[in-house]
């Protein structure tokens, strides 16, 4: 708070901006001091309300050791001056009896002698102010189940009393109810009791995000596993982070734990490790620390004890080490509530929830399912082995000679061999053979090299890889081996020709940023890159003596690829036929010499060539020719390829069925390789397009996650982490919200990312992914703040306004749906200057309407001048859009625009204006025809002109006979569906005549 309130009225205004935010030790500090500033005014009503404030903050921030004094000096004033109590404050002061008994249970120093007593001050307060006692028997009951004696008998005195007004809610009473018949053992009666919580029928602050976190295991030890799943995914997403939460988080810690989840628990519990230094209830602590051991325990049974563990601040932990800092600590807490009791129930629901063995072997919980294995930092994660391992020689000397024949054939086993070669060479002891078959080190140097370059390239590392390349050349001259040294050459030319144009040296940083390298600029820079590097290559083939046929046919095929990527960087007809010219260069050779590897190659890119200038029938007939040759003579490590090839042709062709058929051969043919050299990860993600052109979006889904999975285990964490975007958006299309919500949440918490080292568009997109779920999961207040954010960040993209504009016009529509709609003129504003330089007629247009329609039905008249004023901007931006010749997606921005009118003008009771409006809608849409897609529009434009004019002006006789000619043109185009909200508007008006 930066100034005190220096009247009651801003006091007043001070509080209810702090009920605003979140819980937490901002909003505690403020309440605190509110209360100094309401100590300085004469009038007590202040002072009782920031008393109110302030224990609601310590309840729910988890600070319960200062909910009772605060309380007892609302008691104090009660006593004193109980006429400034009003029925509303009085009956808050008494539901406050609850709080304080249970603040008391929760913190062991307490005796249960006063806890007793407090109990005993309610029973009297309530019975001395005409109170029903069911609260009481309530807290009585709670305490008994705590204490874990005589809880039968308590539950009967409480459960068998009817409800009053100061009873719990509705859902936290069904949920001590459902605890009580879980206590006893019986899961069917708790789980029938919860229903209603579960089922979000009954809510409050804490439900049911309490009750999810208990029903997890009973629900998976009823068979009803994808509910616990389902309920996981939501009940996880309410209580995370929450110092006044921390059991419930504990709960589902536990409950990743015993599903075969353990990655994803330590990810969450990395998520949480603020409560092992935020909870002050000894109680939540318990719970929360009990759940973590259960997970650490589990990971380190599972022989993984020496992983990495978020725990407590300060220092580094492993799974073991924090494992055995927790159990003391919840050991000793344990003991002290046992000690306080004179009971064992602690402790022994401690022992029952450590010695439970797992429910399931595995539930799949997340889209991102990965093993213990997996869990490093942001380095690749090893793939795992192949179906048909290599064979790899165990003698240095034919291992190297192996290496080099397989690496010349293309084979895929060659990775293997250039690993295990990679190791060795590596140590301190390694000794190179002195074999003629072998060559110099320097020679098995480059090789390293080479393959080393080779695996940069498969991550787009293509500065890197020319680099090595250009090493591996260098190693290759002092080797002698001048066909050697050509070779890595032409890979380092064509590696540097795919490296991304920068701007020029003597740019500066600002002005390259306002004028960026990209789209056709791009590709022509690109273009010429490659055409420079294939002149180059030619040049070095030349030049170069001796070379052995496969040399040759490598650097022929190399030259055939620079010009076909430039085929496909410029798309420029001209450059087909050059491509074609090298391909037959390498098909000659290749037939001259028996090279049947470079044979199929050469085929391959002349179907490719055919594929890229748009000739997808020969495409097709080169690629079926392929196919049978490599069926007869192989090699059978290219028909996964070229499958896939077949199949992206048939995309192309709209063939969607004949595509998946294709795509699903090739990837059950790679299946017999390592998965990083037969393209397995492009496989799943153009089954993926398959799926959906086929309305298989679940499917589509399963691949898209797969081959994200596979380029993460590559190394190529930009394009895994695209792969994971575009399946997020796909759930969020298919409504599964807490699956898109759980994955982006787990990709946002990546090292990588957290270190600010990904793509800050890439996480952007992430992250505006995320606030749209969370929008459609009804969580506003957050979503809006993260838009806020990303709006915040994106004002600095000078290369990209019109993103930033979009996400600014996102920003203030949320803002508008929260009723803050100062804010949300902020970010109209923001968004409105990103538009100016980069137009988003569409996105502007219907950010302005949304918010002049949330103003006007939120705010009545007082608020149709400022929502007037937004469809005035929307106005301008229509104005512009027809100067500009836009044309909408939709409905015409004028004809949205009129309609809105409508609706803003019928919000604030100016009812003449609307419907004058809405006839221009209407005017402006024009009738329907049979086969036009707006008569759903213009059927809603005529029920609600005829809502306004036969309800809301009174006159049905004008409006009956509008509503009358709707319903028989609609039906005579055949759209009967639509005339069913008209027949039941006339109907209600003809019932009201």
């Amino acid at each position: 708070m930066t100034t005190a309130p220096q009247n009651t009225d801003e006091l007043y205004q001070a509080l209810q901006e702090n009920d605003r935010r979140p819980y937490g030790r901002a909003r505690t500090v403020t309440a605190e001091e509110l209360v100094d500033a309401a100590e300085q005014f004469a009038e007590p009503v202040p002072l009782v309300h920031a008393l109110f404030e302030l224990q609601e903050a310590y309840t729910y921030g988890s600070e319960p050791r200062k909910s009772p004094v605060v309380f007892a000096r609302l008691l104090t004033l009660f006593d004193e001056q109980p006429d400034v109590f009003d029925e509303r404050r009085r009956h808050t002061l008494f539901w406050r009896f609850k709080w304080v008994a249970n603040a008391l249970r929760v913190l062991p120093e307490i005796p249960l002698a006063s806890l007793r007593q407090w109990l005993t001050e309610m029973r009297d307060r309530y019975e001395k102010a005409g109170l029903g006692l069911q609260p009481y028997y309530g807290q009585a009951y709670q305490l008994a189940a705590h204490i874990g004696e005589d809880t039968t008998l308590a539950y009967e005195l409480w459960a068998g009393r009817s409800r009053t007004r100061l009873s719990d809610c509705e859902a936290c009473e069904i949920c001590e109810r459902a605890l009580y018949h879980l206590a006893a053992g019986d899961d069917e009666r708790a789980l029938s009791a919860w229903e209603p919580v579960l089922a979000g029928t009954e809510s409050c602050q804490e439900e049911p995000a309490r009750s999810v976190s208990y029903a997890l295991l009973p629900l998976l030890r009823a068979g009803r596993a994808d509910r616990a799943r389902e309920l996981h995914l939501a009940g996880y997403r309410n209580c995370r982070r929450n110092p006044s939460m921390a059991g419930e988080v504990g709960r589902h810690l536990e409950f990743c734990a015993l599903t075969g989840n353990e990655t994803r628990g330590l990810e969450l519990l990395a998520e949480n490790r603020n409560l092992f230094g935020e909870v002050d209830s000894s109680l939540d602590l318990f719970d929360f620390l009990t759940g973590v051991e259960v997970l650490l325990q589990r990971v380190e049974l599972l022989g993984h004890g020496e992983l990495p563990a978020a725990g407590y601040a300060g220092r580094s932990w492993t799974v073991a080490g924090l494992r055995a800092e927790v159990r003391g600590r919840a050991d000793d807490l344990a003991a002290r509530f046992d000690a306080r009791n004179g009971t064992t129930a602690h402790t022994d629901r401690r022992r029952a929830r450590l010695d439970r063995a797992p429910l399931v072997d595995a539930l799949e919980l997340t889209l991102r399912t990965r093993g213990l294995d997996e869990v490093t930092p942001a380095a690749p994660v090893a793939a795992p082995p192949a179906r048909t391992a290599a064979a790899v020689p165990d003698s240095l000397p034919e291992l190297i000679v192996r290496a080099r024949e397989l690496d010349v054939q293309g084979h895929p086993d060659a990775k293997a061999c250039w690993a295990k070669l990679r190791t060795l060479v590596a140590s301190r002891d390694y000794t190179h053979p002195d074999d003629p078959a072998v060559g110099p080190l320097a020679q098995l140097r480059a090789d390293l090299l080479g393959d080393e370059a080779s695996r940069a390239g498969d991550r787009n590392e293509f500065a890197e890889a020319a680099a090595l390349q250009e090493e591996a050349a260098g190693l290759y001259d002092d080797a002698g081996l001048p066909g050697h040294a050509a070779v890595a050459r032409a890979c380092a030319l064509l590696a540097a020709a795919e490296a991304p144009a920068e701007a020029p040296a003597e740019t500066s940083a600002e002005a390259a940023a306002e004028t960026p390298v990209e789209g056709d600029v791009a590709a022509e820079a690109k273009a010429a890159a490659l055409g420079a590097a294939h002149a180059s290559m030619v040049r070095l083939h030349e030049e170069t003596a001796g070379l052995a046929p496969h040399q040759e046919a490598r650097l022929l095929r190399l030259r055939a690829t620079a010009l076909g990527m430039r085929l496909q960087n410029s798309g420029n007809e001209e450059h087909v036929a050059p491509v074609l010219a090298e391909a037959d260069l390498l098909h000659a050779l290749a037939t001259r010499h028996d090279l049947g590897g470079q044979i199929s190659r050469a085929l391959l890119i002349r179907a490719t060539t055919h594929a890229l200038s748009g000739d997808l029938p020969t495409a097709v007939t080169g690629i079926d020719g392929l196919l049978d040759r490599l069926r007869t003579h192989g090699p059978a490590w290219y028909l996964p390829h070229t499958l896939a090839l077949r199949g992206r042709i048939h995309l192309a062709l709209q063939d969607a069925r004949t595509a998946r058929a294709d795509l699903a051969e090739g990837l059950r043919l790679a299946a017999d390789w390592p998965a990083d050299t037969v393209e397995t990860a492009r496989l799943h993600s153009d089954l993926a397009e398959a799926c959906m052109h086929l309305g298989s979006p679940d499917e589509a889904l399963r691949h898209l996650t797969r081959s994200a999975e596979l380029q993460l285990r590559g190394g190529s964490r930009t394009d895994a982490y695209c792969a994971y975007s575009n399946a997020a958006q796909l759930c969020l299309d298919l409504g599964r919200i807490e699956d898109c919500i759980a994955l982006l949440d787990s990709l946002l918490a990546e090292p990588d990312v957290t270190a600010g080292e990904m793509d800050d568009r890439l996480v952007a997109q992430l992250r505006l992914t995320r606030a749209r779920a969370l929008h459609a999961g009804e969580d506003l207040k957050v979503a809006a703040a993260e838009l806020v954010a990303l709006a915040a960040e994106s004002a600095g993209w000078e290369d990209d306004p019109g993103s930033h504009a979009m996400i600014a016009a996102e920003a203030a529509v949320l803002l508008g749906e929260s009723g803050e709609f100062g804010r949300a003129r902020e970010a109209v504003d923001q968004a409105l200057a990103a538009h100016a330089r980069a137009p988003r007629y569409e996105q502007l247009s219907n950010c302005l309407r949304e918010l002049a329609r949330l103003q006007a039905e939120q705010q009545g008249p007082d608020g149709l001048a400022d929502a007037l004023a937004l469809l005035a901007e929307a106005g301008r931006i229509a104005d512009e859009a027809r100067a500009a010749e836009y044309e909408a997606r939709g409905r015409s921005l004028d004809t949205a625009l009129a309609y809105e009118h409508g609706r803003v003008n019928a919000y604030a009771g100016e009812y003449e204006d609307a419907l004058a409006a809405l006839e221009k809608a209407l005017a402006l849409l024009g009738e329907p025809g049979a086969e036009e897609d707006h008569a759903g529009e213009w059927a809603e434009c005529v029920r609600l002109a005829g809502a306004v004019e036969g309800i809301y002006l009174e006159r049905p006789a004008a409006a009956l006979p509008r509503l009358a000619a709707a319903v028989s043109r609609l039906n005579a185009l055949g759209h009967t569906e639509e005339t069913e909200p008209l027949t039941a508007l006339a109907a209600r008006l003809r019932d009201e005549e």
